[in-house]
């Protein structure tokens, strides 16, 4: 079977494209904050936390639970805006095809 050059030539440049998308998905990055901007979270699109800040007034050592909870409100939605972010990224980079396995 004689495999056409231009078709594996396609699918190089199509891997290039990809992995340089995602090396750019490490240097792009998104915030989230629960609590009235009390717990701030910074992530990258490899969803990597890169910051979090937690205002003074809401450390209670009597109420740990509140600040447990408002940290973890705020890094669920950094990694939901985070996965959305990559998404469109790479869906540029693809045409729009879902490709199972990127993701």
């Amino acid at each position: 079977m004689k495999i056409d050059k231009s078709i594996l030539r396609q699918a190089q440049q199509f891997q290039q494209k990809l992995a340089k998308g995602q090396q750019e998905l490490a240097n792009i990055t998104v915030e989230a904050t629960s609590g009235g901007s009390a717990v701030k979270v910074v992530i990258d699109g490899h969803q990597r936390i890169r910051s979090v800040e937690i205002s003074p007034e809401v450390v209670d050592a009597e109420d740990t639970e509140m600040l447990q909870d408002l940290v973890m409100a705020a890094v669920n939605e950094a990694i939901t805006k985070s996965q959305e972010l990559a998404r469109k990224h790479l869906s540029s980079l693809t045409g729009g095809l879902d490709l199972p396995g990127i993701l």
